[in-house]
Parts: structure tokens; sequence; C-alpha cells
């Protein structure tokens, strides 16, 4: 039984979405219909998983102890999978107007619910094998989706992304090895497994590997290429690729390898743990600096993920539960924020069928929902009080200060000149929408562009509300996260 119950949300949304491809609808409502449906028994399944919390793992299949494929409940995959469960029922309801009349939308609709599927099982994995398995399914199942429109752009892109991709999976291979052969098949245990005879040379080398591994998803310097490149796909996508799905499977990867795998204690203070900060600091400023330059609206916005999956990163790598705590919290708050700022980018790209930022001057006079909702979004990713963005951040440079290293004090520093360069990039479309320079608006005469219509904006007002309920009253999540943090659940 606990097995069926564990596996319901991980194999519903993969077979659901593989049988729109065989289906044969008699209209894309029907097809809608079903695909939102299929979405939201998913999200409920996920919840009774994480209600009903099966007590340690369930092996689903084992050929020895060192390779089995098992799953189990615990804070970390609750957070995760409740995070995914709440999004994408809403992401889905874009998606319907986004790619109304879409030549390819039975294809897009398949794999984007067969990518919920798979999620769900990074997020409940219960060893590193498993979430290894289902990080890979990841990397394939949405291949099809950044090449969807199959222009020589897309096409480009979807081969940046299986080249990186796969090839940081190739690394984190070697560090899933060593876990299995040296730590207990590597099983999850908070504080990690590994076994404490093994020569300290060895377990940083895997440990290094297995960030730069599983730090390929998570776009850190120098192998963040691929992301901003995939934003020619399809809207939706980008909003799960850059806030939600792969970007943080990547992070929740790190995190799982950190704190359950390797172990603070037998990482703080070597070479490894300080290469891993470091290149989480500068990737954190490089990519800010890199998005003030960026022109396109999607791209700028996907520079500005790879900065803020940087500030995670600084978090996890300082070891710390403050620093931890931060990370959790910004990988949530983040999520959220982003997924706002894409939507409403996709918003104005598919209204006013224009891509670029010089191309907004006074939009938000035709579209002031769409952009105020942006506006809240971009305070809140600056890190603005009363926006839940501040108190992620908050944390983490509070975990930075804190953490009594060099390192910890230039992290905190690069927030600061980081969270500035943010003002600068994100808050400059909300001028240029609301604000523009006398005689350069586009939008006053002779434009028909109108908001979205109602399945759009449904959640990008969604998202805009959490971003003040979060920023305003956090003490339930953060005092969840802390626990988390702590290694309490």
């Amino acid at each position: 039984m606990d097995i069926l119950i564990m596996l319901l949300p991980v194999l519903l949304p993969v077979a659901g979405g593989a049988l729109i491809l065989g289906i044969p609808f008699k209209s894309e409502r029907a097809r809608n219909i079903y695909a939102e449906i299929v979405v939201c028994v998913t999200s409920l399944a996920a919840f009774c998983v994480i209600a009903y919390h099966p007590e340690g793992r369930v092996v689903l299949y084992s050929i020895s102890k060192g390779f089995s494929l098992a799953f189990r409940v615990d804070g970390l995959s609750v957070l995760f999978a409740g995070m995914v469960s709440c999004m994408w029922p809403l992401v889905m309801l874009y998606a319907f107007e986004y790619m109304h009349h879409d030549k390819r939308g039975g294809a897009f609709f398949a794999f984007f619910v067969m990518t919920f599927g798979v999620t769900l099982g990074v997020a409940f994995s219960a060893n590193l094998t498993t979430m290894y398995v289902f990080y890979e399914l990841l990397s394939l199942v949405t291949l099809p989706l950044v090449t969807h429109y199959g222009h020589r752009e897309s096409m480009y892109a979807g081969r940046i992304y299986a080249v990186f991709t796969i090839g940081g999976a190739s690394l984190s291979f070697i560090a899933v090895i060593a876990a299995t052969v040296f730590g207990d098949a590597g099983t999850f245990s908070y504080g990690g497994c590994m076994n404490s005879f093994v020569r300290p040379g060895i377990i940083q080398a895997s440990y290094l590997l297995a960030f730069l591994g599983f730090g390929t998803k998570a776009a850190v310097f120098p192998i963040y290429y691929w992301l901003p490149t995939a934003s020619v796909a399809p809207t939706p996508v980008t909003a799960l690729l850059h806030a939600v799905a792969v970007v943080n499977s990547g992070v929740f990867a790190v995190m799982r390898t950190t704190w359950y795998v390797f172990g603070p204690d037998v990482l703080v203070g070597t070479p490894a743990q300080e290469i891993c900060l470091a290149l989480s600091i500068f990737t954190l400023v490089f990519a800010s600096v890199v998005a003030i330059k960026e022109r396109h609206f999607k791209r700028r916005l996907a520079y500005s993920t790879v900065a803020n999956l940087s500030y995670m990163l600084f978090g996890i790598e300082l070891m710390t539960v403050r620093g931890f705590t931060g990370g959790m919290t910004h990988m949530l708050f983040h999520g959220i924020m982003k997924m706002l700022l894409f939507l409403c980018a996709g918003a104005f790209m598919h209204q006013a069928e224009r891509n670029y930022i010089f191309e907004m001057n006074g939009i938000g006079r035709k579209m002031p929902v769409t952009f105020a909702c942006y506006t809240v979004g971009a305070l809140s990713l600056t890190g603005i009080p009363f926006f839940c963005g501040f108190v992620s951040k908050w944390i983490l440079m509070e975990a930075g200060a804190g953490a009594g290293t060099a390192l910890g004090v230039a992290g905190t520093c690069a927030l600061i000149a980081a969270a500035f360069l943010c003002a600068v990039y994100s808050l400059s479309v909300s001028v240029r929408a609301f604000f523009p320079i006398a005689g350069r608006e586009m939008y006053r005469n002779g434009k028909d562009v109108k908001e979205a219509g109602v399945l759009m904006l449904i959640p990008i007002v969604v998202f805009a509300v959490l971003t003040v309920v979060f920023g305003t009253a956090p003490g339930t999540v953060l005092d969840f996260i802390g626990r988390i943090a702590a290694g309490q659940i």
C-alpha cells in the first residue's frame, strides 16, 4: 500500500501526459480540461503523500544494498513537493491561453504534464541513486519543451541544454558512485552518511564534482550559459525552468548532497567548501551585472535567475543552520517572485508581440494589472521590506555575516551589491512601462494592445498576492523551514 501511495503522484502525470499524445481529443478545450484534471489530481495525490507520511523508506526496486530505487517523506521533500504542487496547476491555466491555437499544443502539454511527475520523483527520492535517476529523466523530458517551436534558435537552445545538463549529470554520477560505496548506499540522513574512515581527499573531490554536476541545473559559473539560452522556449516552460522544476531541482540536489549525504561536519573549512562558496559569490555578482546589459526581456530575467540561484547556493555552502534556512527560504520565495515576473513578461510578449525592453515604453497604461503585479515582483526581488524577497535575503546576509569567515563576509557584501544591481535591472522595466520619456511612448495611439485574458491574469495576481502575504506574515513558513534546517523534521 505504501508503494502505491508514494508512486501515485509520480506515475499519474507521466502516464496521463503520455496519453495526451495518443488520445484524439475532439477539441483543444477537451484536451485542456483533461490536462488540468491530471495536474490537479496529481497535486492532490502529492499532498496526500505528505499528509500520510509513510514511516521510513519505501523501496520500489533493489539489486543490492548499493543500488535501490526508494522513496521517503521528510521535511525537505515536503517543502519542495508542496511548492511544486501548488504552482503547477496555476501555470497550467496560464499555458492554456498562452498556447491557444498552437499547432503542436498536444506535444507541449504532454511533456508539460510529464515533467510534473518527474519533478515529484526528485522531491520524494530517499537516496542519491533514486534522485539521480529522476534528475536525468528531468533533463530528457524537458528537452522537447525547450525545442518546442522547432526553429533554428530553439534547436540550438536544445543542443546547448542537452550538452550542459547531461554533461553535468556525468560529473555528479562520480559522486553518486562514491556516496554509494562509502556512504551507506547514499541514503539521505540529516548530517550526512559518509564513512568517517574515507580519505578526506576522496570526500572533498567527490563533493566538488557533485556540486558542479548538480550545480549545472542551478546555473553556477561557469556552467550557466544554458539557462539564458533556454529562454526561447514558450513562457510557461521558461517560468517552470527558471523558477521551479529544473533550476530548483539543481538547488535541491545540492542541498541533499551537502546536508544529507556528505554532511557539513566533514566539509566545513575544507578547500571544497571554499571553492563552492567562491563560485557562488562570483556568480551572483557576475550574473547581476550581465542582467543590466541584457535587452531581451526574458533573457534579463534569466540572468536574474542565475544570480538568485547562487544566493541559495551561498546559503547552503555556508554549512550553518542559519545559512541552510536562508537557502531554503530563498528557494521558496524566489520561486514565487520569479514565476510572477516571467508570467508578466510572457503576457507582454503575447499581447504586444514584442520581446525587448526598449519596446515597452508606455505599455503599463495598456496593461496596468500586469505591470502593477510585475512591479510588486520587482520590488520583492530587489529586497524591499514587506515583500518576501526581503525576508529570505535578510536571512542570507545575517547567515553570511554570522559565519565568522572571510568568504561569509564577502558573500554578505556581494548580496548587498547584487541587491542594488537588481533594483537597476528590474525596476527600470517598471519605469519604462509607466513613466516613458516624453516623445518615446510607443503605445499612446494606434497600438491595439490590451490586458491578457483571465486565464493568464489569475496566476499573475495570485503570485503577486503571495509575494506580499509571505513578506508581511512569514512566521509559519520560517518556523517550518527552520525546523528542517535543524534536522527536526
